[in-house]
């Protein structure tokens, strides 16, 4: 173990030792059930947010030993999910001004049971963990389904996710009236042999289809300034990865 190594994982420690003279500060005040408190125990969270904070981005990255990183990231956890439950005590009070009492009782609960769910409940996350990122075979197969992912995604456009949102918001501001995505079919893919959807669009009152020609259209541009190559013809638009349609 070097030097530095040594240094911080004793400075990691030190700050699990001090730790609990904050908490038992936290547990006396969320005791007293009161909305009055909630400065308090914002400013205790900061405190704990601090120092984690202070381990994570300094110290934790020097430590290089198994054990060692188990045992810290395991108190890591406890403290993520403390500092979670904590924010979000603040936030419902600041909204309502009531908290129900038996949030703080759970709440109070889940500090006095932090050695069992360290050495517990998030040993053992940590330790697939650990064991995901280090153990050889397991990045492996890790890299054999991130390559397959980049592989599918230059095929494929877009699945749920920002594009989808953004090509939902387009059709919607331009006045469809529904929008429906889904997978082509065998009779869609032979228009375009790289399709991987359809979107389905609805638009009320329009006869002559001049509107759902638009927004054809709106959808055509954003798809181009993506760089994709687009043809839009009657009732549809086409991509080279994916086929869009009217109703």
């Amino acid at each position: 173990m070097s030097y530095i190594e040594k240094k911080y994982r004793d400075k990691i420690n030190q700050i699990f030792k001090e730790l609990p003279t904050l908490e038992r500060v936290l547990i006396k005040t969320l005791n007293q059930k009161s909305v009055k408190n909630i400065d308090e125990i914002a400013k205790l969270c900061a405190e704990f947010n601090k120092n984690i904070n202070l381990i994570l981005k300094k110290y934790y990255p020097e430590v290089k030993e198994m054990n060692d990183k188990l045992v810290i990231k395991s108190f890591l956890k406890f403290y993520y999910d403390l500092i979670d439950k904590l924010t979000d005590l603040v936030r419902n009070t600041e909204n309502f001004q009531k908290i129900d009492q038996e949030y703080y009782n759970t709440l109070i609960a889940f500090i006095e049971d932090k050695e069992n769910l360290i050495s517990g409940k998030y040993k053992t996350i940590c330790t697939k963990e650990l064991t995901a990122f280090y153990d050889q075979d397991s990045r492996n197969n890790l890299e054999k389904i991130l390559a397959e992912k980049l592989k599918r995604r230059s095929r494929e456009f877009f699945t749920f996710g920002s594009m989808e949102v953004e090509i939902n918001k387009i059709a919607s501001i331009a006045g469809a009236s529904k929008i429906e995505i889904k997978p082509v079919g065998t009779l869609d893919k032979k228009e375009l042999d790289s399709a991987q959807s359809i979107i389905n669009i609805a638009l009320d009152n329009d006869q002559n289809g001049e509107k759902l020609h638009k927004i054809g259209e709106e959808i055509k541009k954003f798809l181009v300034s993506k760089g994709y190559k687009v043809v839009h013809k009657p009732g549809k638009v086409i991509t080279n990865a994916v086929l869009l349609s009217d109703n």
